[in-house]
């Protein structure tokens, strides 16, 4: 049964562990790693319950029932007592929910520190939100996976334009997205009041678009079903546009996009070289700002590297908030691995997720994709997947996915020289089958081994998007039926890696 001194020790002892971890990591990290719940004690041993056997694993592997176990032991001066590891739920006893209630409730250094750490100064430089804000963040990060906020529990009311599993219950933040995180859900619960506009950049795969999403859902289901939110990619924005000039509806494009509560235009690098569009969207932000509704945008690099982006688009932009997400660190991914693991009903050993972990370091979709190609092979075979299973798996993938820094040049310099053409004439316009296939190539190589977006990489061969586009699917599609040219591409991307490490 539970005793109230190794109650006080408990707390004492996390509180100490608390103040020691996040002096050099965050407190969502923390909230992962230290998930553990004092329910009751003997003689000699805490019995402590962990959320699933899963969880038991990865805190084990990482060591940190040991160090919770060592630092009550110097605090009572008992190096005899020892730890009983239960998964919740598996005891008959309550008392270990109620004393996590309690621990949760006296426990105030994590509201102290959340607060603290989404504190904003006049210029937006760092977070800032209210009271209610950093309440909120305290209360995910405490949860673990219970997000924004308790109403998200609900069902979702779907909107026709977002895409309902991109919400911030199921986002997971790290050292490298806390700021966009709490942000972008300040943004959601005061729309057009706290930031405005803001902008989120960062490269593909890291969360941008599903922070975008998740200020939509939160907006549309707290409140907001009357308004008018529109998520929309500047290159469909692009396209509407266009097409209402040539049809003579401008007016109707106008009405559309500025009569808008709540305007998420994704990928704003695709406006590059665009003077038309860009206009339109110059005087569309005036006349939302005016009426003050809430503007959110992604783009894939500081608004102010974007090329042919002209000067006062690119103030009004970068007048608001610019946040951005990077590469997420290794705990982080693993906290990423573990709930996508959870939401898919699968199971997968520490070792692997260890192994995933450790050497996929680039986003968010590459993680995801991982799981994909373990959990789809296993499920062929009717095998469990083992470590070297997962090796053997995702060996070409992790090739691939590792972040070399490979630049544009060497791949066309590489490609070039492999097919007898120069550089120029890789990049020039002409249309023989002797220039276009290795164009192509290059293309669809560039795309696969570099963080290289369609547009820049229209920019770099002198072609618009949709057929730079076509160029990597015509690639991608020919590779799964064409042998000769996967092994072909498989030789030139390891002949790219090779020349780069010279």
């Amino acid at each position: 049964m539970a005793n109230q001194y190794y109650k006080e020790v408990w707390q004492h002892a996390m509180e100490k562990l608390h103040k020691e971890y996040i002096s050099q990591n965050n407190e969502d990290e923390f909230t992962i790693w230290f998930n553990m719940k004092y329910v009751e004690d003997t003689v000699d041993t805490i019995t402590v319950s962990v959320a699933s056997g899963f969880m038991k694993q990865l805190i084990e592997d990482k060591g940190y029932f040991d160090k919770v176990l060592k630092t009550i032991q110097e605090i009572t001066g008992l190096n005899n007592l020892k730890f009983n590891i239960i998964i919740s739920g598996s005891s008959d006893s309550d008392s270990g929910e109620n004393y996590s209630k309690d621990f949760e409730r006296d426990n105030t250094f994590a509201k102290d520190a959340a607060e603290e750490k989404s504190r904003v100064d006049d210029e937006g430089n760092a977070l800032s939100s209210s009271s209610e804000a950093s309440a909120n963040k305290n209360t995910a990060a405490k949860s673990g996976d219970k997000g924004a906020d308790n109403a998200e529990k609900k069902p979702l009311k779907k909107h026709p334009l977002l895409r309902e599993e991109f919400t911030f219950e199921n986002f997971i933040p790290g050292d490298n997205s806390n700021f966009a995180y709490n942000a972008s859900l300040a943004v959601a619960k005061n729309p057009g009041k706290q930031y405005n506009p803001i902008l989120i950049y960062g490269g593909s795969g890291l969360g941008k678009t599903h922070l975008m999403h998740a200020i939509g859902n939160y907006i549309y289901n707290h409140g907001g079903e009357k308004l008018k939110i529109c998520y929309v990619s500047a290159e469909t924005f692009t396209n509407e546009f266009t097409a209402s000039l040539s049809s003579k509806k401008t007016n109707d494009f106008k009405n559309k996009y500025r009569n808008l509560d709540v305007l998420l235009l994704d990928d704003i690098h695709f406006l590059q070289g665009k003077e038309a569009t860009q206009e339109e969207l110059f005087y569309t932000f005036n006349a939302l700002h005016e009426k003050n509704a809430q503007m959110v945008f992604t783009c894939d690099r500081p608004i102010k590297e974007i090329k042919n982006l002209t000067a006062r688009l690119v103030s009004r932009l970068s007048n608001g908030l610019c946040i951005d997400i990077t590469t997420p660190n290794y705990e982080t991914r693993c906290a990423i691995l573990q709930k996508k693991i959870e939401s898919s009903g699968q199971a997968l050993d520490s070792e692997i997720i260890d192994f995933i972990a450790k050497n996929i370091e680039t986003n968010v979709r590459d993680l995801e994709h991982a799981l994909q190609q373990i959990f789809a092979y296993s499920e062929i075979i009717g095998k469990k997947p083992t470590l070297e299973m997962a090796k053997n798996q995702l060996k070409d993938f992790l090739s691939t996915s590792s972040a070399e820094n490979i630049s544009l040049d060497v791949i066309q310099k590489v490609i070039a020289e492999n097919y007898n053409i120069s550089v120029s004439e890789l990049k020039g316009k002409k249309k023989d089958k002797k220039f276009s296939v290795p164009r192509q190539i290059a293309i669809y190589i560039a795309r696969e081994i570099t963080e290289i977006s369609y547009t820049e990489l229209g920019y770099e061969f002198g072609k618009d998007h949709s057929t730079i586009m076509h160029a990597y699917k015509n690639i991608e599609e020919k590779i799964k039926v064409d042998q000769n040219l996967n092994s072909k591409i498989k030789l030139l991307i390891k002949e790219i890696k090779e020349y780069n490490n010279k």
